[in-house]
């Protein structure tokens, strides 16, 4: 018996992976972080599997699901959204599951943050701009940050952020950026990205709360910053240019005539 940690991607059905998808659809039981996993993805379940929505359950409910089946040596597809190692809480639960002796994988997902970009046709590492993308979320009263880690520190490197769980501290998030970034630095509040409702708010950190209040978006955002995210001049990479080389092209060699 194994429980499989699946990443379902950031929302559309057709991007968790073949992995995950296959592995849904021969798992008995399946339990799923119904606030943000589509339906139709655990649809793919057997017609005979348990399928359970945990969004509603506490973590001792669902490790009771998970031992039942352990008795019953029935693998669980345990599907999250995104990717499992990125703000999923699967570490405590696999911490349980290795108190108990059962074993378990994990397949991963497209995260959100890369969800985004898709849709924003946008590359978030550009040559002498940004090269650097840190994914992190600021304090909210279940959780505080470690020190070290909050914006007024990683705003410093002006990298590309992708800034969860954080809709509700706009203020905070430009006041903690804006020293850094400057207030007409592009932000992308991303709604539901790649869901059906969708919504991609292009706006700066000055007018970033505004925006936001007049969509009436109150949650399951992600807020990206950087300018990368704007209309930004850069110059070509050295990876397709000519007159650079490395081990897979030399430079300046002449095609040879047929």
């Amino acid at each position: 018996m194994t429980v499989y940690f699946i990443g379902a991607g950031p929302g559309a059905p057709d991007l968790i992976t073949v992995r995950g998808l296959r592995l849904i659809e021969r798992c008995p039981v399946c339990l799923y972080a119904g606030s943000l996993v589509p339906e139709e993805i655990v649809a793919a379940a057997p017609s005979d599997a348990l399928v359970r929505d945990t969004a509603p359950m506490n973590l001792d409910e669902i490790m009771v699901e998970i031992e039942s089946a352990d008795k019953a040596g029935q693998d669980v597809a345990r599907v999250h959204s995104g990717d499992p190692s990125i703000y999923g809480a699967t570490a405590e639960q696999m911490r349980r599951l290795d108190k108990l002796g059962i074993d378990y994988e994990v397949v991963p997902g497209v995260p959100a943050f890369a969800g985004v970009a898709a849709k924003l046709k946008t590359e978030l590492t550009l040559p002498e701009i940004a090269q650097t993308v840190i994914i992190t979320r600021t304090g909210m009263k279940a959780s505080a940050m470690p020190d070290g880690e909050q914006l007024e520190v990683l705003g410093k490197s002006g990298a590309t952020l992708a800034i969860h769980l954080s809709i509700r501290n706009l203020v905070y998030v430009r006041e903690a950026l804006e020293p850094y970034y400057g207030a007409d630095c592009p932000v992308v509040v991303a709604y539901r990205a790649t869901w059906p409702d969708e919504l991609y708010i292009r706006t700066t950190l000055a007018e970033m709360k505004d925006a936001v209040r007049a969509a009436k978006i109150t949650r399951t955002a992600l807020i990206m910053v950087g300018p990368v995210l704007g209309d930004v001049q850069f110059r070509d990479s050295d990876l397709y240019n000519s007159d650079y080389s490395h081990v897979l092209r030399n430079r300046g060699k002449k095609k040879v005539k047929a």
